[in-house]
């Protein structure tokens, strides 16, 4: 992301920002201090938000006129129903989809005559309960595709869906699959480690990015991944209850601290990262 202005003029980096939109440049919106910072999220667009933006400073009147214009076409147009799936799909980029899909296809292959196969593939490393499977690296990562019943399965893509999705629409998608594989390896290598090869599912890199998420959005309502004080309470409490023994399924404790370790690192990383890009 590029940074194009910073200002503490609220109503003006509103009509700033619904005119870059309204001309189809993908710009967002942060607040840093009492100071508010306009974002470009796509870098090939930047030539043309310094013109709009040189052309808004020129005659903001002209710009606003514009912006009140266009709102008044779109009230006067009535626009065609949009399907619930088109909407889900608007709430996440190609990553966030396709492991999604993945993720449910493996499911869905686990209640036929492969499943033992699927396992053999993509266990951490069942031949050997004590070694790393440096020869097979993908095995680092795979364990996260498996889940072993409906209410994991719903839990962990719900959570990916709505974590990841909107941290992919902000970051990008090289950012979550970087995220993706660190909070995966140290989730699924900790867990080995602990209790064996025996053990799959999304939840410690669900948690990976609950704990970025807890980080880059902490006191800022305005970030696309803040989290309401009660949701991290929530799935702090879910983590503290997985140790004591009384929830009625198996819960891989281990994965889920240590993806939740893993993502408050990545978090820090990121927010380090702005703070820098910022100054």
């Amino acid at each position: 992301m590029q940074k194009l202005l910073t200002t503490r003029d609220a109503d003006m980096m509103a009509n700033l920002y619904r005119y870059l939109q309204q001309n189809g440049v993908p710009v967002t919106v942060s607040e840093h201090g009492n100071q508010l910072e306009l974002w470009l999220t796509v870098s090939s667009y930047h030539a043309h938000a310094k013109a709009l933006i040189q052309t808004f400073k020129e005659n903001p009147q002209l710009a606003e006129l514009t912006v009140q214009e266009n709102a008044q076409h779109e009230a006067d147009t009535v626009a065609p129903p949009v399907s619930f799936f088109s909407t889900l799909l608007q709430q996440a980029g190609w990553f966030t989809a396709s492991y999604a899909a993945a993720v449910v296809l493996v499911f869905i292959g686990l209640m036929t005559p492969l499943a033992e196969s699927i396992l053999s593939i993509l266990l951490f490393n069942p031949n050997n309960f004590e070694a790393l499977p440096w020869t097979q690296p993908w095995r680092f990562i795979t364990p996260a595709l498996l889940h072993f019943s409906v209410l994991h399965i719903v839990f962990n893509v719900f959570w990916w869906w709505y974590l990841g999705g909107r941290f992919e629409r902000y970051y990008g998608s090289k950012w979550l699959i970087l995220a993706f594989l660190f909070c995966a390896v140290m989730s699924n290598t900790s867990q080995f480690i602990e209790s064996g090869p025996y053990f799959g599912g999304l939840s410690g890199v669900v948690y990976g990015l609950f704990g970025i998420a807890t980080v880059v959005g902490w006191n800022n309502p305005r970030h696309p991944l803040f989290l309401p004080k009660g949701l991290i309470i929530f799935m702090l409490a879910w983590l503290v209850l997985g140790y004591t023994g009384l929830l009625w399924v198996n819960i891989a404790n281990t994965a889920h601290t240590a993806g939740l370790i893993a993502g408050l690192l990545v978090g820090a990383g990121i927010r380090t990262l702005t703070k820098y890009s910022q100054s």
